[in-house]
């Protein structure tokens, strides 16, 4: 290869240093193990505390209205909740009609506790959105990461879960 040739790779591999770089300082302070509490009541106005999902593979899926990585992947966690115990936390989005109303504006129905000043989040160590917690059976975090994740990406890490 001509050492001119190596000059058009260096904007990509720049580009996956930042991407990887801020992956890494967004997921740095991600809770683990043992989670922190989460407990409230839903926008559907029943009660939930974190520990009604144990006893299988479970998703806690901290999300924004205002976050369009997060709108894009509000189906995929919506496929989810057919199959699997899951909680979303609404961060820094409003007041319950707000959230409520952007819910039904967008399709998106899982049950959802707000985190309107954002200490949920900062208890879980959570940055910035979308952030996804994979939780065992036990009720432990297994998988913590930012970002965009598909349907099968968070299936894979469900079915992982179940097996370690």
């Amino acid at each position: 290869m001509k050492p001119a040739s190596h000059r058009r790779w260096l904007p990509w591999i720049a580009l996956a240093a930042a991407y990887f770089g801020i992956q890494f300082y967004a997921g740095s302070k991600l809770a683990a193990g043992p989670p922190p509490p989460l407990a409230g009541t839903t926008l559907k106005g029943e009660p939930f505390d974190l520990k009604r999902l144990q006893g299988r593979p479970a998703i806690v899926y901290f999300w924004a209205s205002w976050c369009s990585i997060c709108r894009a992947m509000q189906s995929n966690v919506g496929a989810i909740a057919g199959d699997y115990p899951l909680i979303t936390v609404a961060l820094q989005s409003g007041d319950q009609r707000e959230v409520d109303r952007y819910q039904n504006q967008h399709g998106f129905h899982p049950p959802t506790v707000l985190d309107e000043d954002g200490s949920d989040a900062q208890r879980w160590g959570v940055r910035g959105v979308p952030v996804v917690f994979v939780l065992d059976s036990r009720g432990d975090i297994r998988f913590a990461s930012t970002g965009y994740h598909t349907e099968w990406g968070l299936r894979l890490r469900l079915w992982l879960t179940g097996r370690i």
